[in-house]
């Protein structure tokens, strides 16, 4: 009888034990599922986060100069030191007296003292030099007026009529600007930016995604170029980058 109350016993408490694990592994799978499902999803947002686009865009503006510097050069011979000088003088008179008259103001003209040479004291002096020294200076002229400064290139015959003649040599080319680069800025950007996304939006349309924020933004350096033939056209040009998130 004992024997038999032994053996019962046994299978209750083996019955309560099987009960017992059975229930903590199903409590444990529940809670594996659900770790492994918040895992899948954390993987899944930063899969997200991960996507990208980086794309570039692009603004241009065509502009005048608005400063122009012009060098007249011009030169001089003669045998005699005190002739030299009075004739660089009249040459340089006559230069100044065609700019004043046709609008240019004194504030904008530099003239420069001029540098006399005596050839016959050089080691590579030629032969048969006819006129031993030779006088050359500059005038300069600095001026917003492009337009108007263009218009007397255009007239400098009439310095040849004079007896002036304007040299054209290397290194004295008149020299176009554009000063006002920071008054143009901001709207260049806006456009460049502006164009950007539409590249990234296009992008995102044709992969399916959402086009999310600005990740990065990368303002590329402006460029200012102009053609050989019209110097006085400046074409600005700045390429910005932009990294926007993919959803």
């Amino acid at each position: 009888m004992e024997e038999n109350n032994g053996k019962r016993s046994c299978w209750k408490k083996y019955v309560t034990y099987s009960i017992a694990i059975v229930t903590g592994l199903a409590v444990l799978g529940h809670y594996v599922a659900d770790g492994l499902s918040c895992i899948a999803g954390g993987l899944k947002s930063i899969a997200y986060q991960d996507q990208y686009v980086t794309v570039k865009g692009l603004a241009e503006r065509e502009v005048m100069a608005n400063k122009v510097v012009w060098p007249l050069p011009y030169k001089c011979v003669s045998n005699d030191m005190k002739q030299l000088y009075e004739e660089i003088g009249r040459y340089g008179e006559v230069i100044t007296k065609f700019l004043t008259d046709n609008g240019i103001t004194k504030d904008e003209i530099i003239v420069s003292a001029p540098t006399v040479t005596d050839r016959l004291a050089q080691s590579y002096a030629p032969e048969n030099i006819k006129f031993r020294y030779q006088a050359e200076a500059v005038i300069t002229v600095t001026s917003s007026q492009v337009e108007k400064v263009i218009e007397l290139m255009k007239q400098q015959i009439t310095l040849l009529e004079q007896g002036v003649v304007v040299g054209t040599e290397y290194g004295y080319e008149p020299r176009y600007e554009f000063t006002d680069l920071n008054s143009i800025k901001p709207e260049m950007v806006e456009e460049a930016t502006r164009n950007a996304r539409a590249v990234a939006q296009k992008f995102a349309d044709d992969s399916d995604c959402k086009l999310g924020n600005i990740r990065q933004a990368t303002q590329g350096q402006f460029s200012i170029s102009s053609d050989e033939t019209t110097p006085q056209i400046k074409n600005i040009r700045v390429v910005t980058t932009v990294k926007y998130s993919l959803n």
